[in-house]
């Protein structure tokens, strides 16, 4: 097997990329940052990001595994003194492999078409100013925003900023995509719906900017800031993000213990 390891960059967590390095060796497991089968992420859940959008170009071939240096992640299903467990399990068994959605986000600005993909979310935020955008459903008007921003997130990320808005965990099994709003404003001219909307795999939105204003746009971890956005479309992609499961960890079971933190009788 060819692997990569991607760490946070912290002391802990380059001692264990160095470890894993020396385990696998003896497990005749192969490093191969060009060209892996699976990319080992050790940090947290911004650490496996980074090394999702390292490999976007080949995520079809990769699967992921996490081991987290610091709080339960939702994508790291092992521990750093579990180390020695999991490259035995990467040297010996199978893994099963679990596929999650993506969001597809093309902007439309002055340059043409250029296509992002998120594992948690895209954000949309106003520089200067509060986002003034029309939103369409499906090629048709939904409804006309002013406020803050906009969140666009995958069920994967509907954990992360989009729980914080008051929107719903959704089990990453499931395609679609989720919009919430962002501290909204409403009044005669702008209306919204005030509560998230989940679009199925099938559907799309469109974000129409629809005035001359400065925007932020965060995909995943990446920020960019534009001029010129015309508009955006957003859809669940057409392509999936693996990770390799040597052992279960029921997605409920991460959000019991993340947000609740009931331990099982």
């Amino acid at each position: 097997m060819n692997y990569d390891v991607i760490d946070r960059g912290d002391k802990l967590s380059k001692q264990l990329a160095a470890d894993f390095h020396t385990l696998a060796a003896a497990r005749g497991l192969k490093r191969n940052e060009e060209r892996p089968e699976t990319v080992i992420s050790i940090g947290g859940d911004g650490t496996l990001l980074q090394a999702f959008h390292t490999h976007i170009d080949r995520i079809d071939d990769i699967a992921f595994v996490g081991i987290h240096t610091g709080h339960l992640g939702f994508f790291a299903d092992w521990k750093a003194d579990e180390l020695e467990t999991l490259v035995g399990m990467m040297a010996e068994d199978e893994p099963k492999i679990v596929r999650y959605p993506l969001a597809e986000i093309v902007l439309d600005t002055s340059e043409g078409l250029s296509t992002y993909i998120a594992v948690n979310e895209f954000t949309l935020k106003g520089v200067d100013n509060t986002l003034v955008a029309e939103i369409d459903i499906n090629d048709e008007l939904f409804e006309m925003f002013r406020g803050d921003g906009i969140v666009v997130s995958t069920p994967c990320g509907s954990t992360a900023y989009n729980k914080s808005l008051g929107g719903a965990v959704i089990h990453p099994s499931i395609d679609c995509l989720q919009i919430a709003e962002i501290a909204s404003i409403n009044n005669r001219v702008y209306r919204t719906l005030g509560s998230s909307v989940v679009l199925p795999q099938h559907h799309h939105c469109d974000i129409i900017s629809r005035k001359d204003q400065r925007l932020q746009l965060t995909f995943d971890h990446l920020n960019i800031t534009r001029d010129d956005i015309r508009s955006i479309r957003c859809s669940v992609s057409s392509r999936k993000i693996s990770f390799a499961r040597y052992r279960p960890f029921p997605f409920w079971n991460r959000v019991r213990e993340a947000f609740l933190g009931y331990e099982l009788k």
